[in-house]
């Protein structure tokens, strides 16, 4: 009997593993593109800074606050945003996205002022809130939560690949582009860098369908065991809560508003500033800096892969993130001793990545195990709109720490600081409820 149960599990399994993969492969790389392109054109510009502060006579104050603008936007019409996105589907409101950001983040070649850069860092925030957000409410309609872990983490690795191939291009372009033309390099950067996310939101309305029962390259059999899969899970969690009051006002949700906060403190300023740390540090050659800048990232998205796969295989989530996060911390801190040694500062903000960055998959597979439909789509949102307050904040920080006592320790000292309090927020989620 045991024998016979046996095969009848594998038997079982073997067609539901062969659906995932084919669902895997049609959806994460194209969304994974989608999530590089959205995140080079948000974080170029600290690429850019490098040319354009002498050339523009910005203030490390007033490129700070204009980098830290981009949040406003992205803050106020999170929510909006992905609300919208369920109502419309994902196919419209994500090509929306994507086109408009596009546009605008190349439009930032034509800054002159401080008030211009202010502006479009602001509307560029606006036009791609609810990216993230409704692309993780997305994948919760085709992945049941004991696989979101491993799915997140293959779509987030976007986020280090933005840096992994767009810091050896942007140093590229920024070195070779120069005076093309009559633009700057730094101008170059934000047009050359602009056209793959207007060519992937058009190419969104062919590739993603809104719901998987629209699939065209699922068969009749492959909805029918998706829908069970799906269904089960819903089960499984009878607690979830459903409708917008449910995902807005559920203090869990807030929690994890506070603990992605002090995630991103720490991501923004190592993605928004580690070109200048690397420059600090001794290497003034901006093809060189854009080659180390990418080792972090390489370092990112292996810690993403393998804390992701572990947490899914033992189905634990909230030591997969206390323990990356004291890492991380500690790692961040220490880079304070080593400022002008560029292979400790490298080192340190590789294991800073590898830690915190990944553990995000891992922190992103929360929301969805209390939270289902509109109630999932407004905690995706509200807790995603909550945490990138930490972009304000931690670029405007930053350059206010370097402004008046040049150098960024202190900033840094906080994040960690920060990291290690949101540890009190994950151990107070119930194992029962997250680790699933």
């Amino acid at each position: 009997m045991p024998i016979a149960n046996a095969t009848t599990a594998t038997s079982v399994a073997e067609p539901t593993q062969a659906l995932y993969h084919k669902i895997t492969w049609k959806l994460i790389p194209f969304l994974c593109f989608c999530y590089l392109a959205a995140y080079l054109d948000r974080i170029n510009v600290g690429f850019a800074k490098l040319q354009m502060l002498d050339q523009l006579h910005f203030s490390e104050t007033a490129f700070g606050l204009g980098a830290g603008l981009f949040f406003v936007g992205y803050i106020l019409f999170e929510v909006p945003s992905n609300l919208i996105l369920e109502k419309v589907g994902a196919k419209i409101w994500i090509a929306r996205i994507m086109i408009t950001w596009g546009l605008l983040s190349a439009c930032t070649l034509l800054v002159t002022s401080t008030t211009q850069f202010y502006i479009l860092r602001f509307l560029l925030g606006a036009a791609e809130a609810g990216f993230l957000p409704g692309v993780l409410f997305y994948l919760t309609t085709w992945f049941p939560t004991h696989r979101r872990g491993r799915i997140i983490a293959l779509f987030m690795i976007g986020l280090p690949l933005s840096s992994v191939i767009g810091g050896p291009l942007s140093g590229w372009v920024m070195g070779h582009f120069d005076q093309v033309s009559g633009l700057r390099g730094w101008q170059w950067l934000f047009l050359i860098e602009a056209i793959p996310s207007v060519l992937l939101g058009i190419l969104t309305f062919w590739v993603l369908p809104n719901h998987f029962r629209q699939a065209k390259w699922l068969s009749e059999e492959e909805k029918a065991i998706l829908e069970s899969e799906l269904q089960s899970d819903e089960v499984s969690s009878p607690e979830s809560k459903q409708d917008f009051r449910d995902g807005f006002f559920n203090l869990k949700v807030w929690m994890l508003g506070g603990i992605d906060f002090s995630i991103l403190l720490s991501v923004y300023a190592m993605g928004f500033w580690m070109p200048t740390f690397i420059r600090n540090a001794g290497i003034n050659d901006t093809f060189h800096i854009g080659v180390l800048t990418a080792l972090p990232s390489v370092a990112a998205l292996l810690g993403m892969l393998l804390i992701g796969a572990s947490s899914d295989r033992h189905r634990e989530r909230r030591w997969h993130i206390i323990v990356p996060f004291f890492i991380g911390a500690a790692a961040m801190a220490t880079s304070t001793f080593f400022t002008h040694n560029v292979v400790a500062t490298v080192t340190l903000f590789a294991i800073a990545s590898a830690a915190i960055i990944g553990a995000v998959p891992v922190f992103f597979s929360l929301p969805a195990t209390f939270l289902k439909g509109t109630a999932a789509a407004t905690g995706f949102a509200l807790a995603c709109s909550l945490a990138n307050i930490a972009g304000l904040v931690s670029n405007s920080l930053m350059g206010v720490a370097i402004d008046l006592t040049g150098s960024s320790a202190g900033a840094l000292w906080f994040f960690a600081g920060c990291l290690i309090l949101s540890s009190f927020l994950v151990i107070a989620l119930p194992a029962k409820l997250v680790n699933r």
